[in-house]
């Protein structure tokens, strides 16, 4: 995500400068075991306000409570919203079937794991005078392993986990030093190969301790045993073994029923499932599975998940939650808002007429040429230089709107003479349906797919301005962020129910440009697999740290898999170029 590269790059300033200091302490002596093991540590950063909220009307007057806060909220005829004081959270809503329902977003703090705000849906359901609803904030959390084992020459190898951001994979630990109570982490940091200390810390009465000031203050490890529970192991204990069990129907619109059922083979699943359980865990880029869910003919067969992630727990798609914007814009297309592949970008974001002296090649920009990243725009995710990137708009302190800001990037080329990756783009396809529709985005979200969807939880990241963020970034459930895949194989339809254009999916999911060395479509990814003798094409989601949401339309096939390689090319590509191919097609009966 975009924001944690900005605490990625304070760290390593900070660290390089104000942790110099434990340069003073020499290197442990040779075959000192103290430190052998796994640490863990993990702190809560909350939200605190979450829970019941009520919204009352008594005599004339307005008033909403969460958590023991109490304010009075704006009301109109249609809408009402409130803040609490101090930023610790807002509510926007709007009345809903003849004021029997109140249907809105909570909106919760910044989190320390991603700096952002995030809003998920309430619906608040009316009893007399007192409307009632749940507000579930994303929980933050932050958790680090420290691995540290004895090597060959004596010394203490080391490498550090951290499963919501892969921390380790910036701050790359590669030994421990200790001195009596002083414990240094040595390493590389911010690209430099050069090493360095990367914290210091104490070790005091069997708790080892470090500052992390780029990650909320200081944290205490204490060393796993033998054999206890951990979320470090893939099944939660480093002896736990596997078995498989269909997936229950818990009525959120998946039927489900066993691999058998769809002619997936058990024992070639299970052999998969044993060999993530039994991956040795070696370095911070061994392969870090979080779900693996299956669906075949409309049926969910496989659910399994590892090192503590599970079908209740919201995961980060990253840049997978672009295929969802595609997917939003269809469904409103759908549902009549007046946006179409050909609408001008700036035409329609200037509320239907273009901006006076608008040079041709931005008049001739396209929605569609957002979605196949081919706007043109001086934007590269790539190249740490470009105006336009990710990166940039994040870092940039200037314009807190996101849409202007990419609306003022220059044009390097005609647009759909080259598709290049830049996320500002498929945000800016997200603002042309926010414009379009003249809504937020959120309500978009709820009324066109998440309700026709059975989707009842997920958390939109929000850019400075409170717009919802569309390069990527949403959090959802497994089996919920699956749905998308199963809905493309449907043309559209979700258990019957039309949801998107059919002419849209079908160009949403075709080879359309060249993307590097893969084809793309509307921010869907396109790839063919050999398979007994023919080609099998497929398309899929996909995001930063192994995200993936793949069909397959000749096998009826849909395949989720979620990870934690954050920031690791390597183990992302190693998802559809090897996986698929090694494990799941040749189950496939």
């Amino acid at each position: 995500m975009p924001i944690f590269r900005i605490h990625t790059r304070l760290a390593a300033s900070i660290l390089s400068a104000a942790l110099l200091l434990g340069s003073r302490i020499p290197a442990a002596a040779q075959g000192d075991t103290t430190l052998v093991g796994v640490w863990e540590a993990k702190k809560r950063f909350g939200p605190d306000i979450g829970g019941t909220l009520l919204v009352e009307q008594v005599a004339g007057r307005w008033r909403a409570e969460i958590a023991g806060q109490v304010v009075e909220p704006r009301v109109t005829d249609s809408s009402i919203a409130f803040a609490l004081p101090g930023d610790r959270g807002a509510f926007r809503g709007r009345f809903a079937s003849g004021r029997s329902r109140i249907v809105g977003h909570w909106i919760q703090p910044p989190t320390v794991n991603s700096g952002a705000k995030y809003a998920s849906p309430v619906e608040l359901v009316r009893s007399g005078t007192l409307w009632r609803g749940e507000v579930v904030p994303l929980a933050d959390d932050v958790t680090f392993w420290l691995v540290v084992r004895e090597r060959a020459d004596g010394s203490l190898g080391a490498f550090l986990r951290n499963p919501e951001r892969n921390l380790g994979r910036q701050q790359r630990v590669d030994h421990v030093e200790r001195s009596g109570e002083a414990v240094r982490l040595v390493g590389t940091s911010g690209g430099s190969p050069q090493p360095q200390v990367l914290a210091t810390g104490t070790l005091r009465e069997g708790v080892l301790s470090f500052d992390f000031p780029f990650r909320g203050g200081s944290y205490d490890f204490r060393r796993l045993g033998p054999n206890e529970a951990s979320d470090f192991y893939p099944r939660g204990r480093p002896d736990a073994g596997y078995t498989y069990l269909p997936p229950p129907a818990l009525g959120d619109g998946w039927s489900t029923g066993t691999l058998e059922e769809v002619g997936i083979s058990r024992d070639s699943i299970a052999r998969w499932m044993r060999a993530i359980i039994a991956t040795p865990d070696d370095s911070v880029g061994t392969q870090r599975i979080h779900g693996i869910l299956i669906a075949r003919h409309g049926r969910l067969v496989l659910e399994e998940y590892f090192h503590g992630e599970g079908r209740d727990k919201p995961h980060d798609t990253r840049s997978a939650a672009k295929s969802l914007t595609t997917t939003l814009i269809g469904a409103g297309i759908q549902a009549g808002v007046p946006l179409s592949a050909s609408s001008p970008v700036y035409q329609v974001m200037n509320g239907g007429a273009f901006p006076a002296g608008l040079e041709p090649r931005k008049r001739a920009l396209t929605l569609e040429h957002l979605l196949t990243m081919g706007s043109g725009l001086d934007c590269n995710d790539s190249d740490p230089k470009s105006p336009g990137g990710e990166d940039a708009m994040w870092e940039q302190e200037e314009e807190p709107d996101y849409y202007r800001f990419t609306l003022r990037l220059g044009m390097i080329r005609d647009p759909g003479e080259r598709s290049v990756y830049c996320s500002v783009q498929p945000n800016l396809a997200g603002g042309m349906l926010s414009r379009a529709a003249g809504r937020p985005l959120p309500e978009l979200m709820h009324d066109l797919l998440a309700a026709p969807l059975q989707i009842s939880r997920y958390w939109m990241m929000l850019t400075p301005t409170g717009d919802a963020y569309m390069g990527g970034g949403a959090r959802f459930l497994p089996r919920d962020f699956m749905k998308l895949g199963e809905l493309y194989l449907r043309e559209g339809r979700w258990n019957g129910r039309r949801v998107l254009p059919a002419d849209w999916v079908r160009r949403a999911s075709s080879p359309l440009v060249a993307l590097g060395d893969i084809r793309y479509g509307y921010l869907w990814w396109v790839i063919e697999y050999p398979y007994r003798g023919r080609t099998l094409r497929a398309y899929y989601a996909a995001g930063n740290g192994g995200q993936m949401v793949m069909a397959i339309p000749d096998l009826d096939l849909v395949i989720a898999i979620y990870a934690g390689n954050y920031a690791d090319t390597r183990a992302t590509l190693g998802i559809q170029r090897t996986t698929i191919s090694r494990y799941v097609l040749p189950a496939i009966q």
